[in-house]
């Protein structure tokens, strides 16, 4: 079996969030420090995500990332990541970071495809700013970390026009003697983060900037990718731009999301969202639930946004913030 949306287009990557929580605070993604995180019994469970990725897996699904929040504030993690591990699936994981060298024996028994960390300042008082969290040190320390490891592993910087676009520099240079990939990702908009055009750092801007001082040349990419990623000649790593605002790569969409209370989400910025969760709990098939979700999913951009980012009205979307949604 196969989940294909009216586009043709086939899925078989999923993100599955296993929580709202999170232990840094960043503006542009949980903008209220007195948030009220969902419930731990309203989340899915090990066993709800188990035999929701086994259902999944079953209709095709063969890359699997866990995302939140963040995934591994999760007591259970370590469980729900064993569980997956065992699945005939790609695992991959999006964190912050701070937790990684607690759990660095279960992720690297897990085997791991990649593991991309947020991180959008490489300066220790920038990061309080941004994050409201003094972690910096531990961070910089835990990627060093997945690296000796040998875990393939990518930094996730949101680039924001006047906060940390003048370090873009300083993260292609961490590619000249580290293994790693450094993805420039455009400020996207979501309920709560107080998104502007303006403050949109493009690719174009992103582009000139590290043209301006490295060389770079551009690797083929896959029918499915979201980064456009280039190699500087000497470099160890390479550099990659997701241009979600100003060029997004919706036709080759293969990706869909189950949030931390096991909502289905077709679309990163899709107004709907099935509920699997009370189904599955109830003893009923939630395969039709999925197959339909998949079929209503619009052509670009969740059929809210425009690819003119700059005539885009926050007040207009209807969405979830981004830390509800999972990455």
């Amino acid at each position: 079996m196969i989940l294909k949306d009216t586009f043709g287009r086939i899925h078989d990557y999923l993100r599955i969030s296993l929580t709202d929580n999170c232990n840094l605070r960043c503006f542009y993604c949980m903008p209220e420090e007195e948030y009220s995180f969902t419930p731990h019994k309203q989340l899915m469970q090990v066993d709800d995500i188990e035999t929701l990725a086994k259902l999944f897996v079953d209709q095709g699904i063969r890359k699997i990332r866990l995302t939140g929040g963040e995934p591994l504030v999760r007591k259970d993690s370590p469980a729900i990541i064993e569980r997956l591990a065992r699945l005939p699936v790609e695992l991959h994981m999006t964190s912050n970071g701070i937790r990684i060298d607690e759990m660095l024996p279960q992720l690297v028994a897990a085997g791991f495809k990649s593991i991309n960390i947020s991180l959008d300042t490489l300066r220790a008082e920038r990061f309080l700013q941004i994050t409201r969290r003094d972690y910096f040190g531990r961070v910089r320390h835990n990627i060093d970390l997945l690296l000796q490891h040998g875990i393939p592993t990518k930094i996730n910087m949101v680039v924001m026009k006047g906060i940390n676009d003048d370090e873009i520099l300083d993260f292609a240079a961490l590619t000249e003697k580290n293994p790693l990939e450094v993805r420039f990702i455009e400020f996207m908009p979501f309920s709560g983060n107080k998104w502007t055009s303006n403050q949109v750092y493009t690719q174009a801007d992103i582009m000139h900037q590290i043209q301006q001082f490295y060389p770079i040349q551009a690797v083929t990419a896959g029918p499915h990718d979201t980064a456009k990623a280039f190699l500087i000649p000497g470099h160890a790593g390479r550099i990659a731009l997701i241009s979600t605002m100003t060029a997004p790569f919706c036709a080759g969409c293969n990706r869909i999301r189950l949030t931390a209370d096991g909502k289905l989400k077709n679309c990163l910025f899709s107004q709907g969202e099935t509920d699997l969760l009370t189904g599955l709990r109830a003893g009923v098939d939630v395969l039709p639930l999925i197959q339909e979700n998949i079929r209503a999913k619009s052509k670009a951009l969740g059929g809210q946004l425009t690819t003119d980012f700059e005539q885009i009205d926050t007040d207009d979307l209807t969405n979830r913030s981004m830390i509800t949604i999972g990455g």
